[in-house]
């Protein structure tokens, strides 16, 4: 029987902070061996215990810019003096091998990764259930980050604006149970490998069917 490859996707996980959305990628990332994350490239220096390739692609700023001029970054960013982005051929390469690649970032890397790879793109916005709840949350970790009353309240502050990009996603899950709402990621991935665009070779299989009838 002949063999029907599949492309793999881009999926793609956005939430404001302390929403869920980085449990419910390990999550994912743990039960799922055809899915990987995606790796930045950045410019800033490498910390004890970072490793190239794994943590970050570490490059310099000139290395950097080349990369954007030639097109081979999906996106890409400048925070804080140092430039972050996703390099495009680890992700073609794995897209190629059957591989999905999950992403971590934010509304303005989504909709660039939107602009440069929309038929390999699936994205999700995690929205907390309440503000309160959103509030709690980011109040319990403080007390492992050491955090202020005035960093809780400027991610409460970013919350709202990245909350209101939510219709941008195709698909939205309110994370009030985080086995549920790692239940519904699968459920997405799932469907979306399905899709008849992201099955190579499938007018051959078809055509041959035909020819033995």
């Amino acid at each position: 029987m002949q063999e029907i490859k599949r492309r793999g996707l881009m999926y793609v996980m956005s939430s404001p902070s302390g929403a869920g959305k980085t449990t419910i990628t390990r999550a994912l990332l743990n039960t799922n061996d055809d899915l990987v994350m995606s790796v930045s490239a950045t410019t800033r220096t490498r910390r004890a215990g970072e490793v190239h390739g794994q943590d970050y692609y570490f490059v310099s700023v000139d290395e950097f810019r080349e990369l954007i001029d030639a097109k081979e970054m999906l996106e890409h960013a400048k925070v804080f003096e140092n430039y972050y982005g996703t390099p495009r051929e680890p992700v073609e390469k794995a897209l190629s091998e059957g591989k999905d690649v999950i992403f971590d970032i934010d509304w303005q890397g989504t909709q660039q990764l939107g602009e440069m790879a929309r038929e390999d793109l699936v994205t999700v916005f995690i929205l907390p259930p309440a503000r309160a709840e959103l509030e709690k949350r980011l109040r319990t970790r403080s007390r492992d980050t050491k955090e202020s009353e005035a960093d809780i309240r400027g991610r409460m502050s970013k919350a709202a604006d990245e909350m209101s990009h939510y219709s941008e996603y195709d698909y939205v899950i309110i994370n009030n149970d985080v086995e549920e709402a790692i239940r519904k990621a699968q459920l997405i991935l799932d469907s979306e490998r399905l899709k008849r665009r992201r099955m190579v070779g499938l007018s051959d299989f078809v055509r041959g069917l035909k020819e033995g009838l």
